[in-house]
Order: structure tokens, then sequence, then C-alpha cells
């Protein structure tokens, strides 16, 4: 057993531990992908986290490890890291997790956090239901929605108001393309709007729109079935694919990365894109103000539309954090790996962790009224962003203020759950064969006719197996 192992490699380790001088301070070794002692700002965070810890009772040396940046590598050398052995008090996780847990390697923070002074009154509705479904990574921030925004100079300039219904939407993409916004003189140039990778973006407001309630979803039989292959979806994606058939969304977006569709929206190609959080919605103010130095440009969050099957943002997956922080079951700091955390929810640590510090990010008056400055935004949290702290200066300007009370308002829970490790390969499979199918649908390679084509292949690759074992979970 990987657990049996690694306790061997741990307690030889603990035995080498027991031979040096025992120390004054409790020593928590932490790894994260947003925390390396190279970077000046995390070791000042650092320093500033152990000080507010040791005012309130803690004398903790908080040793953070380096890894690798960027994802792919950073959860390759965490996993060589935690099968050689050296397993961390607080481990971040971004991916790779489900296989530690299934071996008892982290810690069930149910009943710490139950306890804690700071945790449970900082979690999102969402937090709550993943941790209950799984109870080893703690990711506290909201929920990522995607929101679609536009430059509120742009929609004045056309004389619409925000579109609340699809087929405003396609009025509104219309519009776009026609007009000369971007003033090169060339109309039908533009594009209504723009993505990259794959069209989850578009999901996040449309999916309700046109009845895709959920992940899985009942058939005309009464039987459970994903949502991916319902009548629902076919309407969606057959939406996109007329959109892109008449030159109002980007065929390119499969190719695009995050910083071509972003530049394809500050240079006047696109008129929409989604922004994936509300902090994100206002770097693209902060980037579109870079890009046309001396006009005044503010961005508006473009609300979900009507439609046919309904309203509102899509259903959160709230099955298990697919990232976050968990505390090894094999530590023996537990108390003071879980204080750093809870000490991060806290107002002390928010403010630590959402502000920076003042003379850099903020400023403060003789009364003590905070201002931030321009350093502010590249500011960003390394840990949490708590349901229940507010900043004493508005962080977030108005418009993703709005993105954010769209998410607080609108929050429904998915009926998605976690799949057996014998799932595996279905899940993959059929996650390539949809991405592969849309692809084809909205580049015009494939006609929506073919949608029968698209099922069947769906239902090959392992969709029907996993639609039979859904049905045991979700019941009747």
């Amino acid at each position: 057993m990987l657990r049996t192992l690694l306790l061997a490699t741990t307690a030889v380790a603990m035995l080498g531990a027991a031979a040096a001088p025992a120390l004054s301070q409790t020593v928590v070794r932490l790894v994260s992908k947003d925390l390396l002692t190279t970077n000046s700002d995390d070791m000042k965070e650092i320093e500033a986290i152990e000080a507010g810890l040791k005012a309130q009772g803690h004398d903790i040396d908080i040793q953070t490890v380096d890894l690798p940046g960027g994802t792919a590598a950073y959860v390759e050398a965490l996993g060589i890291m935690l099968l050689s052995g050296d397993i961390p008090d607080i481990i971040y996780f971004q991916g790779g997790d489900q296989k530690m847990a299934e071996q008892d390697i982290l810690e069930d923070l149910s009943p710490w956090i139950e306890g804690s002074a700071h945790i449970k009154d900082a979690l999102w509705p969402h937090n709550v239901e993943r941790l209950a479904n799984y109870p080893y990574l703690l990711y506290i921030y909201p929920p990522r929605a995607p929101q679609p925004v536009i430059r509120q100079d742009w929609l004045d300039q056309l004389g619409m108001e925000p579109p609340t219904t699809v087929e405003e939407y396609e009025a509104l993409f219309r519009a776009i393309h026609d007009a000369d916004l971007d003033g090169d003189g060339t109309p039908g140039n533009t594009l209504g709007l723009t993505g990259f990778g794959t069209t989850a973006e578009l999901d996040s407001v449309f999916n309700q729109a046109f009845g895709v309630t959920g992940t899985w979803m009942k058939n005309a039989e009464g039987q459970w079935v994903n949502s991916r292959i319902t009548d629902a979806e076919k309407a969606k994606i057959g939406f996109y694919a007329d959109l892109a058939a008449k030159g109002l969304y980007d065929k390119e977006y499969v190719t695009n990365t995050y910083d071509v569709k972003e530049d394809k929206f500050y240079t006047g190609k696109a008129g929409v894109i989604f922004g994936s959080s509300p902090e994100v919605i206002d770097i693209y103010g902060g980037k579109m103000r870079q890009a046309h130095p001396g006009e005044d440009i503010t961005l508006t969050v473009l609300p979900a539309p009507s439609g046919p099957g309904g309203q509102g943002l899509a259903a959160v997956d709230v099955a298990k954090e697919a990232r976050g922080f968990a505390i090894s079951a094999l530590s023996e700091n537990k108390e003071a790996a879980f204080a750093v955390l809870d000490f991060m929810a806290s107002k002390e640590g928010q403010d630590i962790d959402r502000m920076g510090f003042e003379g850099t990010q903020y400023t403060k008056d003789a009364s003590g009224a905070v201002t931030f400055t321009d350093q502010i935004s590249t500011w960003y949290a390394r840990f949490f962003n708590a349901a229940n702290w507010a900043p004493p200066t508005p962080l977030l300007s108005p418009t993703a203020q709005t993105a954010l009370d769209n998410i607080k308002a609108d929050f429904t829970a998915d009926n998605t759950f976690v799949w057996p490790a014998e799932f595996a390969a279905d899940v993959d499979a059929t996650e390539q064969v949809y991405r592969a199918w849309v692809a084809k649908f909205i580049t015009g390679e494939a006609s929506i006719d073919q949608w029968g084509d698209f099922v069947a292949e769906y239902n090959a690759a392992g969709g029907e197996r996993m639609a039979e074992y859904a049905r045991t979970v979700l019941g009747e």
C-alpha cells in the first residue's frame, strides 16, 4: 500500500528530525503553486502571516517548499515529491489529490472546520456542499462563473441596452458585426463574440436559457442521461453554430489561447468576451484602458439571458473542489497547519492576503481611510477569498462587483458526483468526443443534422456505461 510506504519513509525522516535540537517554534512546511521563496512578495506575505499568527498566540515558522511554476509542471513535481515520502504539512493541489485521499494520506477537514474560529463562517455555499462530498480540499473562493462583458461606449454607440434574451444577444452580436465600431473604415470585420479553447464560457450563461439545467437530466423515458446528448444541448450547440455561420462567433475559438482572445477584444476585432471571475473582469478593464490611452473606457457586464428553457447562470459542480489546500494526515503538526489556514480566513489574514501592504498596494490617511494604489492591480490572493470579508474601501470596480453579485444571487448546485477510478478512461474519452464534435458543429465541418452520429459515438466511448452508473447514484 502507498500509505504504508509513505508512513515508513516519513518515520525515517522523523527519526532524523528527532536528533536535532528542539525548536521554540512549530515548523509548518507548506507547498503551493502560488508561493515561492524566490518571490519577494510571497515571502513578505509569509512573514506578515507569521507575525499575525504570533499576535494570536501561535508561534509558527512557515517554511515554503519551492516547486516549478506552471500548472502541469507543478502537478507533476508535486506528485513525484509526495510519492517519494516528502509530504509537507499543508499541500496545495491542482489535480492528483484524489489518489492521495484514497490512500488516507489527506486529513478529513470536516471536524477541524466545524471547530474553526474563522473558516466555517468564510465558506461560500458551494464550498459547504463540496466539503460534504469530499472533505479533503479547501478552496475558499466564489465559484468560477464566466460572464460576458462589452465596452460601454460601444453599447452606447449602438444605441442598445444590455440584452436580456437569447434573441437580443444575437441582435447585439449582429449590430457589433455590421457596424464599424473599431473605426478602421471596414464594417463587417468585427466579431460579435470570441472565446478560447472550448465553449464552456458560453455555457455559463446559455445553459439555463436552453434548458440545460445540470450535468444529468432525464430523457423522454424518464432515465438519467448526460445533458450533453439531450435535445436541450442540441438546441444550444445549434445556436452557437448558427452564430459562427453568420460570422458573429469566432470560429477560431478552438485554436485561440486566452491571450489571443483578449487581444481580439482590446484591438476591436471582437465586441464581447467572457471574464472568468470578477477580478479578471477588472483586469480586462485595465488592459483595455492601457490599449486605448486617453479614452474613457469602462466595461459592462451583460446579464444571463432568458430563453426557451429558462434563465440564470449554469449549475455549479459541487462534487468536489478541483483545487485547493489539504493537510497531510501524516503530519505531526496538524493543529499548527490548520491554525495557518484558519488565520487566512480571518479578517486579519484576509487583510494581508487580499490587500497587500500599506505603502505599496494601499495608503492610509490620518483618519485611517484606505486608498488603493495602482500596485493593487498586480496583487493577488495567495490563499482565500472569504465570503464574509469586506474590504475597507471597494476592491472591485462597479462592473466587477456586479459580476460578483450575480454569482451570489444565482447559485444553483449541479448534480455531479465524484467518479470511481475505474471510470477515468470513460470520462476522458467522452470529453474528447464531445469537444471534437462541438468544434465540428461550430466550424461547419459537421451539420447539426449529424447530432445522432455524435450521440452514438459519445455513448460508445463510455457515455452509456457512465449513465448506467449515474442512475445508481441519482436514483429515480
